[in-house]
């Protein structure tokens, strides 16, 4: 019985032509090789399976080849190519680090660097995966690395490039191998199988090279894998099976579903899903890269970022002119959020079937950019007539609103005068909108400003000083009903008349400067204006802090102050052990 090769010794490339997917690389090798500007040590470092270590044995066989092509290439005919394809050449080492990580093992490579080579110029040395090198091995490498024999040449490789420590990497000309796309892929895999006899379809490889994830390594593993079970025929249905990967029919099928809004189809559909033993997640993720793939093939110019055969690519094409471009952005949305919050869920079928149901009906409500519907003017007028009545709290609000929309552009009978700057927003307390709640209600055209109500009668005098500390007076006394801390307030107000149109207010502090502009600034302005013969009129108000600095506010002012005009208060606290409250 013949021994069995895997594909991906079988056929491993012999010469930098057969490297698939390294174009640039490769190049840069074979022009250093002619050239001959040979660096001490390489990096070769990416993902698994996309031909580091190959290309690092190429590049050393083709290094020692004394009969060199015109496109850099070894011969395979000198001593040099012949030892090194027998696997008894003397001249390239390979050395694992994942096994050979000790400082002992570098120690003796460092001894065996000093011997010249037998055949060729040069002796080179391939590590692989050298991310696996302890620290102490590391630095004992470096001085090696540093200043090696000319004769020594060091091919170094690894998946984990952030590993390796920065002062070896300073003395490497890295080469960042890329994963291998899908189309590089399946041509090597139909020349395998071509080579082998095996008919095998041209979608079924496409999974496969979805599955290999940009590893050629891996893509010829599952090939052999499927030709195990399927033998000398490979199709489409073999391949999903084999692989537990779900048919993209399930995926058209569903958004078919979708785009007409048959719930109980979609939901069908996914039920059969699982009853194949596919996870929901899985669905979902899957459902995500196929409005994807419908979103890219919109545009003629991403149409090349759809990776699949003609055959599949056309039926996207199909599919994608009966899906507007808001739709997919609304069922992506949809898809990313399920998929975020899919590990959470306590119910997962119930959370991907909430998601489908929400794309279902997508294609029910107005596809707009803005997302915001249109009002139906029948239906609001409908909600205009079955909305209840306001409770008293309410239209006590509300009153207070409309005071506030007139404060904003105060008026005056003998005319108008320039809006006030200063507006601050309108707060509330608890106590404010119990006691609110308290008062009887009345309707809004009977209630009045008291402070207009007993002075829209009377005559207007001329605005003088002695007029206005009468009037304040009589402003004051209107205002008894407030509180006693406005009352308070009020008598600590220092009015002063500049001149005939403005008046200076000084008050005491920062909150009482806010109160009065809040509630009793343009109140003022009313009260003068129905009193006086005024053309306009301009309150300042000023905080004086000469005055504030002696006012005491917290529980240590009071404490210290007390403490210095009754020093027995200190020996009294001390005496019973009381605290500050």
């Amino acid at each position: 019985m013949e021994n069995f090769i895997v594909s991906a010794r079988k056929y491993r490339p012999a010469s930098f032509d057969m490297v698939i997917g390294q174009d640039s690389i490769t190049n840069t090798l074979k022009s250093a090789i002619k050239n001959k500007h040979l660096a001490q040590t390489y990096l070769f470092c990416g993902p698994r399976g996309v031909g580091k270590t190959t290309c690092a044995r190429i590049f050393a066989k083709n290094i020692n080849c004394s009969n060199l092509g015109d496109n850099s290439e070894a011969c395979d005919k000198c001593e040099s190519c012949l030892s090194f394809n027998s696997l008894r050449s003397f001249n390239i080492h390979e050395l694992d680090a994942a096994s050979n990580n000790k400082v002992e093992d570098i120690r003796s490579l460092n001894d065996q660097v000093r011997i010249p080579p037998q055949i060729g110029k040069y002796s080179i040395y391939i590590i692989d995966e050298v991310h696996m090198l302890s620290s102490s091995a590391f630095n004992a490498f470096l001085k090696t690395l540093e200043e090696p024999p000319s004769h020594a040449i060091f091919i170094l490789a690894t998946t984990e490039k952030h590993k390796i420590i920065p002062t070896i990497l300073s003395r490497c000309q890295i080469f960042d191998f890329n994963r291998i796309k899908i189309e590089d892929i399946v041509s090597r895999l139909m020349y395998v199988a071509k080579n082998e006899g095996i008919n095998a379809g041209e979608e079924a490889l496409h999974i496969i090279g979805q599955k290999a994830d940009g590893a050629l390594r891996d893509a010829l593993s599952i090939f052999d894998q499927i030709v195990s079970l399927s033998g000398k025929t490979i199709t489409y249905k073999d391949v999903i099976e084999n692989l537990n990967v779900l048919d993209y029919e399930y995926y058209f099928k569903s958004i078919d579903g979708a785009m007409i809004g048959d719930v109980s189809s979609v939901l069908l559909t996914f039920n059969e899903i699982l009853e194949k033993g596919f996870d929901g997640h899985n669905f979902i993720s899957g459902l995500n890269s196929h409005l994807r793939d419908l979103l890219v093939s919109k545009d003629e110019s991403t149409l090349r970022l759809l990776e699949t055969t003609p055959a599949v690519k056309q039926r996207y094409l199909q599919q994608t002119g009966k899906c507007p471009v808001d739709f997919l952005f609304r069922a992506l949305e949809i898809g990313t959020n399920c998929d975020l919050t899919y590990k959470n869920s306590k119910n997962p079928r119930l959370h991907v079937e909430l998601s489908l149901i929400r794309l279902c009906q997508l294609m029910g409500e107005p596809l707009e950019t803005s997302g915001e519907k249109k009002p139906d003017h029948k239906q609001v007028n409908n909600q205009e007539e079955d909305m209840p009545l306001p409770s008293k709290s309410e239209i006590i609000r509300q009153e207070i609103q409309i005071a506030e929309k007139k404060v904003e552009r105060p008026e005056m009978t003998s005319g108008k005068h320039d809006p006030v700057t200063e507006k601050p927003s309108k707060t509330f307390s608890i106590r404010e909108i119990i006691s609110e709640d308290s008062i009887p209600y009345e309707k809004p055209s009977e209630k009045t400003d008291p402070t207009v109500a007993e002075t829209k009668n009377e005559p207007k005098s001329e605005f003088t000083a002695d007029a206005f500390e009468a009037a304040w007076q009589d402003f004051m006394d209107q205002l008894k009903g407030e509180g006693a801390r406005i009352i308070s307030m009020f008598k600590s107000i220092k009015p002063e008349v500049e001149n005939d149109q403005t008046i200076k207010i000084h008050l005491n502090n920062a909150a009482q400067k806010d109160t009065f502009i809040k509630n009793y600034k343009q109140k003022l302005i009313t009260f003068l204006g129905n009193r006086f013969i005024l053309s306009e009129i301009d309150i300042e108000t000023t905080v004086d802090l000469s005055e504030a600095n002696d006012i005491l506010y917290t529980d240590e002012q009071k404490y210290n102050y007390l403490f210095t005009k009754y020093p027995v208060l200190k020996e009294m606290k001390k005496t019973f052990n009381l605290d500050i409250t």
